[in-house]
């Protein structure tokens, strides 16, 4: 029998919580269900607004995976959608807004992935974005000294950047920038992009050549643009352990010796925000937002 809560006043069926979803430490549904639950607070400031796109992994990280910018057949009515302009024609997309949407989307065991501007203003950004994606050899440790002369580099241009890891394997950068076209954010990251390779050419690579990527350190500018998405801070990944997009400090970043350094899972979390609360709140202030330069 399929267990109903109420969230917030809605009535949600909350299924197969003792499946295994992360094979590698038998991280069940019923724990993932509770890792968004308990987490709700620092993540829903960061999806809201947003229209989300679902990486959807149901039967875990070696089952089907599959991409869903629609929203899902059997949404409930009380889901926020709305219409988001898309080259091949308008598409309804959900919002998270709130815990009740978040714990049903959990429910369908996903990523959660967004766009970097808000559903009032598409195509205009309010975040700028690095994806920082390490070749093997190269690791974590290599993407922690780009994203410490990125970090120099933005502040030159009085942009303050975060970091986050990807969950993955990789850093993710982001920073808070005043309404700007999204072509034009993305113009401004492939520009660090590549000076970032001029400075650093036997580390970084700009360009999406795979042949090109085994270790060095792609600086992914493209992630700014529009119709792009990048993973959310505090989402799980479809990997085999439960690893977190997490957020972490600078002194985090730069005291990174090893891969396993900068690896947080699920149980992981709620002690850091308990010690350092949301290291990425500041993005959510529109008064740390600043212009991106001329150029």
């Amino acid at each position: 029998m399929t267990p109903i809560t109420e969230v917030e006043g809605r009535r949600l069926a909350l299924s197969n919580l003792e499946k295994v979803i992360h094979p590698a430490t038998g991280f069940t549904k019923g724990e993932l269900l509770h890792y968004y639950a308990t987490t709700a607070s620092a993540l829903l400031p960061h999806l809201r607004d947003r229209p989300l796109s679902f990486l959807r992994y149901p039967d875990g990280p070696d089952g089907q995976l599959f991409f869903a910018k629609n929203v899902p057949p059997g949404t409930p009515d009380w889901v926020t959608t709305a219409e988001v302009p898309r080259a091949e024609g308008p598409a309804r997309m959900v919002l998270v807004q709130d815990l009740a949407t978040l714990m049903w989307a959990a429910n369908l065991v996903t990523e959660f992935h967004t766009p970097q501007w808000r559903i009032d203003t598409p195509d205009v950004a309010d975040r700028l974005v690095f994806d920082l994606d390490p070749g093997t050899p190269a690791t974590v440790v290599e993407c922690c000294g780009v994203a410490l002369w990125l970090r120099e580099r933005l502040a030159a241009d009085d942009i303050e950047a975060y970091a986050k890891t990807s969950g993955s394997k990789g850093l993710h950068l982001l920073a808070s920038v005043e309404p700007t076209p999204s072509q034009r954010t993305t113009e401004y990251a492939k520009r660090l992009a590549v000076e970032a390779e001029k400075a650093m050419p036997r580390l970084v690579l700009h360009r999406m050549t795979r042949s090109l990527r085994p270790g060095k350190v792609f600086v992914d500018w493209s992630q700014n643009a529009a119709r792009k998405t990048t993973a959310a801070p505090y989402t799980l990944r479809a990997r085999p352990a439960p690893t977190v997009s997490a957020p972490v400090t600078w002194e985090e970043v730069a005291a990174c010796a090893s891969p396993g350094a900068l690896v947080f899972r699920a149980s992981d979390i709620a002690p850091r925000l308990q010690a350092y609360g949301d290291l990425l709140a500041p993005l959510l202030d529109p008064g740390q937002a600043g212009p991106l330069p001329s150029f």
